[in-house]
């Protein structure tokens, strides 16, 4: 069996209330050994260390997604923060983060001040930083331009661009590409726009319970799902599943340093 890493799940959510348990057992005998939750706000804070105290394959991490961010941002960044910043949690990244601009402009501002913020978290604390982009390529690159040349490591999270859009993100050379079901999805670009991005800076990841690959498309996704789209890249980069597995689980620990010795 060819062990895989989920760098991006977040089977803690209220969408896995039924099976969750199940979910996990599923993942692991599909395969996927390691499941890394990026946290969402400071309500699902909770409900993410429940699960990863409960199972020593699935890792937690803390941030503030860019959607939540609304007029209590201050307060709620603060209490995301009050866990980060305590001795009670290990933390294994700052995630997720970032801008989306995709439902709402409203915030626009105040998701930069919010992401700058995050990402000093993630090179005080020496962790990876999970990038969520949606729609901001340019206000992204704005914040990130100024920690071009510093210790700055982590993902691309749920990268969906252009060739061009991978051109730029590459250039931050401590960071990969994280690639999930899109990549399976018919009309998709991906398969064409990973031919020039290096399989060393690819890793997998789900999204679970969003983003389900084909043959699911449409129903709630989950990590043992993350076979599909590692079966998807054996084809793109024309080697074994083998190699995809072990090259993009040398990626993930690249990036995800602090929990290699757990691995």
């Amino acid at each position: 069996m060819n062990a895989l890493i989920d760098t991006h799940t977040h089977l803690y959510t209220e969408e896995f209330d039924a099976d969750r348990e199940l979910a996990v057992i599923r993942a692991v005998e599909a395969g996927v050994t390691r499941l890394l939750m990026p946290n969402i706000d400071d309500t699902t804070v909770e409900a993410m260390l429940k699960l990863c105290e409960a199972h020593d394959c699935c890792y937690p991490m803390i941030g503030f997604h860019p959607t939540s961010v609304d007029a209590g941002w201050k307060e709620r960044l603060e209490k995301v923060k009050g866990y980060l910043t305590s001795s009670s949690h290990c933390f294994y990244g700052i995630g997720e983060v970032g801008v989306d601009l995709y439902w709402d402009k409203t915030f626009r501002e105040e998701q930069m001040i919010v992401f700058e913020e995050q990402v000093k978290w993630a090179l005080e604390y020496d962790l990876p930083l999970i990038i969520h982009c949606r729609e901001a390529y340019p206000e992204l690159l704005e914040v990130l331009s100024g920690y071009k040349h510093t210790a700055l490591r982590g993902i691309f999270h749920s990268f969906t661009g252009t060739s061009e859009d991978a051109e730029r993100l590459l250039e931050y050379e401590s960071f990969m590409l994280g690639i999930n079901g899109v990549v399976t999805f018919k009309k998709s670009t991906l398969p064409e726009v990973l031919k020039n991005v290096p399989l060393k800076r690819v890793v997998l990841e789900t999204d679970s319970p969003y983003l389900a690959p084909v043959p699911y498309r449409g129903k709630r996704n989950e990590s043992a799902n993350l076979v599909k789209v590692a079966e998807c890249l054996s084809v793109i980069y024309g080697v074994p599943l083998s190699e995809i597995a072990s090259r993009t689980t040398e990626n993930a620990l690249k990036v995800f340093t602090n929990a290699e010795k757990s691995f």
